[in-house]
């Protein structure tokens, strides 16, 4: 695996971040990079062949070869035929492991990156998601990640050979003709200047690509989640605009780099022939004029092309490269972002919670200057049922992510068992807790699967003694395959009613100390309620149950019913005692059960 985190400083260049996180596999890269330079070395050879065979059929017994002791011209020849087999066998043989050893190389290290990152992600507070789109976050984790692969697929081992092949072809040049040598490399320093120069021109628009591309991601992500509100608005035509809009910005924006990257290509071109033609011309007077033999001339035309038309590659070379440097820089981003909440060092096991709650003293704001939670105080005995009420906004909820440590209270600490939670192991404290959101999520899967989820050796015994509890093993016998039977993406294949049964079924068989229900029946008809009711009292016994709700029919029996107003505890008591308060819960009580509401 590689390295966790890359290096601190989000200051350096995304080249060597990415070297520095990919370290972990030098042996591999290093193995890569020798076939790759072998195979350009063997690649370079056929010119110096046919050099050799010219040299052969000019000189006769005068040929190099023939200085080895070969000097009948066929056997000279059968020699070279020999060698020639023996340099494209092993060409062949090294390409197909540079090419295989690259590939792997990409594919393992876009799986440990996209993993690392993945996993970051799962550590970051509540917070950030709510400041971003899944779109966004989703482009980050596939199309960035995916475009890092494919520069590593070729880019690098492309990069390696053009180098080699300047340093083998140069040594060539000056060994055999110094005199004209020269003139080849003439247009090399034009090259890197002019790679360097379309690099930096390219960086800033290849950015501006990966932007508009994630914008692109996040439309279609929140449409394709809200296809329901889509079509009962009839706004298909104006978000089939929005998503016309966004592409459109992501095309322009690649037409940009397009039309910079695209002319790289044709200016090598032109530079190159200027070295072909002056090698071509001065080499043959040199030839003509007995300085030069005719077997090196034809070697020097072969190797000018062989060292200068391989440049032409270095324009989607460097196209790639610019796509991934982009990319890296936003992977990278994503794996600098602090974690803001602190893991926890104290160990909490869920057999020895008992499961008391305090809140004391809390206030907690999103947004500065707008509070949420003004010095709330509660106490929750281990065992009981307490209920929190009030008006929407009033901070129910809230509590219960300050309670799971999604938000960090300001102000104020909440203890487990009187032990601060903020010292609590993360992983030990949601263990304790037992959630039931109002916002249900199911995932694409089956029935046990989701009631089973996070616990994978659960049998379906097990699981079915939850539904029964949860009132829901009725409804789904009822289903298709019963247990087995897909609910769709977010349980789309069932009612709300049915999805918040199967959500409360999945907190049972979790057997927290603490239960949470956040408006757990706020989706169900009144007859499904009343089972639910009746599924409570059976459940909630030797466990501590916090009950968010808006229908008070539902915690009327809780053991202290607390309501909140303005971000503020503003009452407390059982329900009876509530009602003879004459306060806000009592004339909730009269407006939901259909009693005149003095104003």
């Amino acid at each position: 695996m590689a390295l966790k985190q890359p290096l601190n400083s989000s200051q350096l260049h995304p080249f060597r971040r990415l070297l520095h996180y990919g370290r972990a596999y030098r042996s591999q890269i290093r193995l890569a990079a020798t076939c790759s330079i072998l195979n350009k070395l063997f690649d370079l050879a056929p010119p110096a062949l046919i050099g050799a065979a010219v040299d052969i059929v000019v000189e006769r017994q005068n040929s190099l070869i023939a200085r080895l002791g070969i000097t009948d011209v066929f056997q000279q020849l059968v020699a070279l035929s020999v060698i020639s087999a023996i340099v494209w066998g092993l060409e062949s043989g090294f390409q197909y492991a540079y090419d295989r050893l690259w590939r792997n190389l990409a594919q393992t290290l876009q799986h440990d990156l996209r993993l690392d990152a993945y996993q970051h992600l799962q550590n970051l507070e509540l917070a950030y998601f709510e400041a971003r789109s899944t779109g966004e976050l989703m482009s980050i984790l596939n199309d960035d990640i995916n475009q890092l692969e494919r520069f590593l697929n070729g880019g690098a081992n492309d990069i390696l050979q053009v180098i080699t092949t300047v340093i083998i072809i140069g040594g060539a040049f000056f060994t055999l003709a110094p005199n004209v040598a020269w003139m080849a490399f003439l247009p090399i320093p034009a090259i890197i200047w002019g790679a360097i120069a379309f690099q930096n021109k390219l960086a800033p628009l290849y950015t501006a690509v990966r932007e508009k591309v994630s914008f692109l991601n996040s439309r279609l992500a929140n449409n394709l989640s809200g296809m329901i509100t889509i079509k009962s608005f009839t706004a298909e035509d104006f978000e089939a605009q929005q998503v016309r809009a966004d592409s459109d910005a992501y095309r322009h924006s690649n037409r940009r780099a397009i039309r910079l990257s695209a002319a790289f290509i044709p200016l090598i071109r032109i530079l190159i022939l200027l070295a072909f033609m002056a090698i071509m011309l001065f080499g043959g007077m040199e030839v003509i004029a007995g300085r030069l033999a005719v077997g090196t001339y034809s070697v020097l035309v072969f190797l000018t092309q062989r060292l200068l038309w391989p440049l032409t590659r270095l324009g989607d070379t460097l196209d790639q490269y610019q796509r991934a440097m982009a990319s890296t820089q936003r992977v990278m981003g994503l794996l600098d972002t602090p974690i803001q909440i602190h893991p926890g060092h104290r160990s909490l096991p869920m057999a020895q919670v008992k499961g008391e709650v305090e809140f004391k003293h809390i206030s907690f704001e999103y947004y500065p200057g707008l509070p949420v939670l003004q010095n709330v105080s509660l106490q929750i005995p281990a065992g009981q049922t307490i209920a929190i009420v009030g008006s929407t906004g009033s901070g129910k909820s809230t509590l219960v992510k300050l309670l799971l440590r999604f938000h960090e209270a300001q102000i104020g600490q909440i203890t487990l068992d009187g032990i601060g939670i903020d010292t609590l192991q993360l992983k030990d404290l949601r263990q304790a807790i037992g959630l039931v959101s109002q916002d249900v999520f199911l995932f694409h899967g089956t029935v046990y699967e989701n009631i089973a989820y996070g616990q994978p050796h659960i049998d379906l015994a097990q699981v079915e003694a939850a539904a029964k509890n949860a009132e829901a093993h009725g409804f789904i016998c009822q289903l298709p395959q019963g247990y087995q039977t897909i609910v769709g993406e977010r349980g789309q294949k069932l009612s709300g009613g049915q999805r918040q049964r199967l959500a409360i079924a999945r907190a049972l068989l979790k057997d927290p100390p603490i239960l949470v229900l956040d408006e757990a029946t706020s989706a169900v008809d009144n007859e499904t309620e009343a089972a639910i009711q009746r599924s409570l009292d059976r459940i909630t016994v030797n466990r501590t149950t916090i009950a968010i709700a808006h229908r008070l029919s539902t915690i009327r029996h809780a053991d202290c019913i607390y309501v909140m107003e303005q971000g503020r505890v503003v009452e407390a008591g059982t329900h009876e005692q509530l009602l003879t308060q004459n306060g806000i819960y009592a004339q909730l009580w009269r407006v939901q059960t259909g009693q005149r509401v003095e104003v």
